[in-house]
């Protein structure tokens, strides 16, 4: 029983009467070890058996129904530059399959090459689906960078059909180079937004799309946003194509901040004249109403590298939904927030909740990504794990901790409700109230069936 027609409703009311807690707690599990430098989980369309995981040395590795398979996807390791250290930069850094995978086979890689320039090319997948083709590499675009840091590195496929490509200002400290401001004649310190299917850029491997924001105004075509240091795992919500960037601080603030997925593109994100919300070297900048702040920030207190996580659109979870996941690479805190498009709520510090016990642990966090379902998983780098976030114990769908969601569960609910059990108190405001009851609906319909 699903009650899908109650969905829309239920989801409307139960969204704008409170801001819910979390009410099941959630853990961790080790999925994959072994691994050298994860630093990203992605997932081709519709691919429910499979994630991909990026080796930032060089390497594409394949978790298939739940074995890491020991022939790599692709093995670009002697182009990308990235050496063997962990604290390069440097190497294998996205990966993006496109929208059409399932009848094409392509797919697009964020690497830097020997001389250190950033480069995005294209494969295709050989006959073997679990081999691509390294044969068929076309290269798209090649983007110098002035020094090894700062590279960027995020390539996410846009509700657009676009490829959007994250950049560093090119590195050193303080973007000596004003890059990141400059909408000119440069494109690092920026989003940029691609057409892979177009070939009307300068050197025809490429389509640049005619909505582009500075389209026929400068000579830059391709930049979407600008005014960013080092956006590092951004990410698309699937639900509401809204745009999450995690923008890496100089020595005092890391950052979040939010594009809707309403915008036209342009946004100024501040970099180099402010950072986070305070302002570093505003020499030559404009008014403070000419930037977009970020919609959190934590100081170096707390940490000193974010990396950027992504909205929970799973099922497992159904009461986290909408909630952004992220972490600091040098604390290993981990944190979610809520947005409404106006305020941040729902702040909570989720380490300690998140730690897989059993003598392991979460450290070195360089990446979250997703499956096809939308579950939600953590690379540990120096670790070589990815692990996956899973609920400690049932959750509110399943309100018997069967393992099964049927009209029992349903029965259940409305038995402790009506003798006010406290855990049916859902939004714990105290009362037990028809709001308690639409939030039981809500997660018991989006959760797995």
């Amino acid at each position: 029983m699903r009650l899908s027609h109650l969905v829309p409703i239920v989801s409307l009311l139960a969204t704008t009467s409170f801001a819910t807690a979390d009410i099941t707690p959630l853990t961790t599990v080790r999925v994959a070890s072994g691994l050298v430098r994860p630093i990203g989980v992605f997932h081709a369309p519709g691919d429910t058996d499979r994630i991909f995981i990026i080796e930032k040395q060089g390497r594409i590795r394949i978790l298939k129904n739940g074995a890491l398979l020991s022939t790599p996807f692709l093995d670009v390791d002697s182009i990308t530059g990235g050496g063997t250290s962990s604290f390069s930069e440097q190497g294998l850094l996205g990966l993006a399959f496109h929208p059409d995978y399932a009848n094409n086979g392509l797919f697009y890689i964020n690497h830097t090459n020997n001389s250190g320039s950033t480069v995005i090319a294209e494969y295709s997948v050989s006959a073997n689906p679990d081999i691509a083709d390294a044969n068929s590499r076309r290269q798209l675009l090649v983007i110098a960078q002035p020094f090894s840091n700062h590279n960027g590195g995020w390539i996410e496929f846009g509700p657009d059909g676009y490829l959007y490509i994250g950049m560093g200002d090119g590195g050193s400290a303080g973007d000596p180079g004003n890059r990141a401001q400059d909408i000119t004649n440069q494109l690092l310190g920026k989003i940029l937004r691609i057409d892979v299917d177009g070939n009307n850029s300068s050197n025809g491997q490429y389509g640049i799309p005619a909505s582009n924001p500075f389209v026929g105004t400068t000579g830059d075509d391709e930049i979407w946003a600008y005014g960013l240091r080092n956006p590092w795992r951004n990410a698309f919500d699937r639900e509401t194509g809204d745009l999450w960037i995690a923008d890496v601080g100089q020595n005092a603030w890391e950052e979040i901040d939010f594009q809707p997925a309403s915008s036209s593109g342009g946004e100024n994100y501040g970099w180099r004249c402010y950072e986070g919300s305070v302002a570093f070297n505003t020499s030559g900048c404009g008014p403070s109403s000419n930037y977009v702040f970020p919609i959190h920030v934590y100081s170096h207190s707390q940490g000193c590298s974010v990396t950027g996580g992504r909205v929970y659109r799973g099922c497992r979870m159904p009461e986290n939904h909408g909630a952004y996941f992220f972490a600091d690479y040098c604390s290993s805190n981990i944190w979610s927030l809520r947005y409404d498009g106006h305020n941040v709520f729902d702040f909570q510090n989720r380490t300690a909740e998140l730690a897989p016990g059993g003598g392991l642990n979460i450290t070195s966090i360089t990446s979250f990504g997703e499956d096809a379902n939308g579950e939600l998983y953590i690379c540990d780098q120096n670790g070589g794990e990815v692990f996956m976030i899973v609920p400690d114990g049932p959750t509110v769908g399943d309100w018997n901790g069967d393992g099964e969601l049927n009209f029992f569960d349903i029965l259940g609910y409305l038995d402790d409700f009506s003798t006010q059990a406290a855990r049916a108190d859902l939004n714990s405001d105290g009362d037990y109230n028809f709001f308690d009851v639409l939030f039981f609906l809500d997660t018991f319909s989006s959760a797995c069936p």
